[in-house]
């Protein structure tokens, strides 16, 4: 694992120092050495920050030349079939390897085969740039999933390109505003998904796509490789036919598979487990295949409802790992809270970042590489807003829309504190975890779904968004459309339309961006072997009733798993890897975000409705609303913008 950076400049830069400064900004992606390259007759740089997990000597060093000449490159991320790579290369011609990494295989392989059937045969997650001297071309790559970050663009008339956002800022000149239709899309979604950035001129590569620009010119071009949407549409008509038993038992093998690739390293490796299905089923076959206790994580809060440290450390018992369990107190995770806006290079406010951040931190203490249970929810149906939205809806559409209208003008009608008073005999009830409910919040912020005609619609935006009411937030602010909104998946099953969604959406701009830099951050490796393509591609042509049967979530998951561990210590609640966020707004976070929230500062700085944002906060405060996600991810981007001003 590693950062990469560099440029195609139409301008004669100082290279040495520039590219220097840009892979001096990633070297926690990369703390073992660093490595560039530059041509100043074509103005071309790379740079490469190196994280030595595969060939730890030099001639595993980056950028890294191919055996012709041709082509000069720097790779981000893991190649886990290389070694079949290798042998396919060896029987079509005599080569001589100088060391035994990744970087030197893939450079072989596109020698021979070229870019786009090199790619093609590989299985892991990477970022790469590639520059092509006889042709003057540079190619950037993007796994197929999204798991490696990678930023393209322009600052001014030269062409960039990083891992993370503040490799780029350390172009001369550089002066890109800040997107205001990307700040839209941030307070919808608590993240910016691609092909957005928070800066006017640069992009994320999408996942799956290879991207091509020749020297001199100012156009480039973008390919799809692999296609997720094309994918999810090709096995929703040709869904798996055979048994039940047949299903569990092929997933069980491509897991197996998966994991066997993703456990070659030549450093220490691990995994986090949290106790739930999805890493508890990585752990349980990773130490299956292991002839030696593999080393797993997890952290602990002292608050029960959000500690599930006792029911990892059981499932680690079962099943014979090393176990290292830090519980750690609502100080130590607030303390993270100012290091967020370093930490990811544009505004991200998904909570769960600060448990993340803290349980890699833990982990690199022991290990360089720590497999994770990531995408599990998306692939199998565990979120259990699969199931609410289903209801939901499917209860919503019994009522024909023009009633529903009149019901919410009623509603709406009535100010909040009726509301409040009026429920507030239900609201000593508490959730499945413990958490008490507030009934009118939920009732007021779920009000104009009953408008809402269309099921697409209605999950899009009762489910994945954070504002329903966007322009009082950020007036006079347009947000663009998103990939989802774009797409059109023609599924007659709600629930596969809903996990299909989530995983070219939520995945790799939440979640994976969410593991990439907390674990980045702490030079630690992470891989997700629910995301090796053909384990993707299998679940995706599962039919709903292997993933929610009898109203039991990822029910051909869980089957691999119960043949390891009992279903006595899976079967619970789940809970996710949740923060007390509400209650740290109105306690521990409050002066911070006071400090953020300023009605002046906020004015000054353009981008909020202050006194809007200021009803919000005492609203939040008095305990009869709930605004934590809002509020954080307004606190987020002002911490965020206030980093830029240093």
């Amino acid at each position: 694992m590693c950062g990469i950076a560099g440029y195609l400049a139409s301008e004669k830069i100082e290279s040495n120092q520039v590219l220097i400064n840009m892979i001096s900004t990633i070297k926690h992606r990369g703390p073992d050495s660093n490595g560039i390259w530059f041509d100043v007759d074509t103005n071309i740089g790379l740079a490469h920050a190196r994280l030595s997990i595969i060939d730890l000597t030099v001639t595993g060093h980056q950028p890294m030349s191919s055996p012709s000449g041709k082509f000069i490159m720097v790779f981000n991320g893991e190649i886990y079939n290389h070694l079949e790579i290798r042998k396919n290369i060896e029987s079509l011609s005599t080569t001589t390897w100088r060391g035994t990494s990744d970087t030197e295989t893939l450079l072989h392989a596109i020698e021979i085969f070229g870019i786009e059937k090199t790619i093609q045969q590989c299985v892991g997650m990477f970022a790469i740039a590639l520059w092509d001297k006889n042709e003057q071309k540079l190619t950037l790559v993007r796994d197929r999933m999204g798991e490696k970050p990678l930023y393209y663009g322009w600052v001014n008339s030269n062409f960039v390109f990083s891992s993370e956002l503040s490799a780029i800022k350390q172009m001369p000149k550089f002066k890109n505003r800040i997107s205001r239709e990307s700040v839209a899309l941030y307070m919808s979604y608590g993240s910016i998904p691609e092909p957005y950035s928070i800066y006017e001129g640069i992009n994320k590569l999408e996942s799956g796509t290879i991207l091509t620009i020749k020297n001199g010119e100012i156009n480039f071009e973008i390919q799809r490789y692999w296609s997720v949407e094309e994918i999810t549409k090709r096995e929703n008509h040709s869904l798996f036919s055979g048994s039940n038993q047949l299903a569990v038992d092929t997933l069980e093998k491509l897991l197996m598979e998966s994991i066997e690739l993703q456990m070659i390293s030549d450093v220490p490796i691990g995994a986090f487990l949290s106790g739930g299905v999805d890493s508890s089923a990585i752990v349980a076959l990773m130490q299956s295949q292991s002839n030696r206790k593999i080393d797993t994580f997890s952290i602990g809060f002292d608050r029960k409802e959000y500690n599930e440290a006792e029911y990892a450390k059981q499932v680690a018992s079962h099943i014979g790992t090393n176990h290292h369990e830090t519980y750690v107190t609502d100080k130590e995770a607030l303390d993270i809270v100012p290091q967020l806006a370093s930490i990811y290079s544009e505004p991200f406010s998904e909570s769960s970042q600060i448990p993340t951040f803290l349980v890699s931190k833990i982990a690199k203490q022991n290990v360089t590489v720590s497999l994770s249970g990531d995408a599990g929810d998306e692939l199998f149906g565990g979120y259990s807003r699969y199931r609410l939205a289903n209801n939901s809806w499917n209860k919503l559409t019994k009522a024909p829309l023009f009633l529903r209208k009149g019901l919410y003008q009623a509603i709406d009608f009535m100010p909040y504190n009726f509301w409040y008073f009026a429920l507030s005999p239900l609201n000593g009830k508490k959730n499945k975890i413990g958490l008490p409910i507030n009934y009118s919040d939920k009732l007021l912020k779920g009000l104009p779904l009953l408008k809402i005609n269309d099921r697409k619609e209605f999950y899009h935006k009762g489910f994945m968004n954070h504002n329903l009411d966007l322009e009082h937030w950020l007036p006079n602010t347009k947000k663009p459309l998103t990939k989802f909104e774009k797409n059109s998946f023609d599924f007659d099953d709600f629930f596969l339309e809903m996990m299909a969604t989530d995983i070219i959406t939520y995945l790799p701009n939440n979640n994976l961006t969410k593991v990439d830099r907390a674990a980045m951050a702490n030079s630690l490796e992470t891989r997700v072997p629910f995301l090796d393509h053909r384990v993707v591609s299998f679940a995706l042509s599962l039919p709903i009733e292997c993933k929610i049967q009898n109203g039991i979530d990822k029910w051909v998951l869980r089957q691999v798993l119960y043949k390891h561990v009992p279903k006595s210590l899976i079967e619970r609640p789940k809970m996710g890897f949740a923060v007390p966020l509400a209650d740290w707004l109105r306690g521990p976070l409050k002066d911070w975000g006071e400090t953020l929230l300023n009605y002046k500062k906020i004015e000054e700085d353009g981008f909020f409705d202050a006194k809007f944002i200021s009803e919000k906060w005492q609203e939040h405060q008095s305990g009869k609303r709930n605004w934590q996600n809002q509020l954080w991810d307004v606190m987020v981007f002002q911490s965020w913008l206030d980093e830029q001003k240093k």
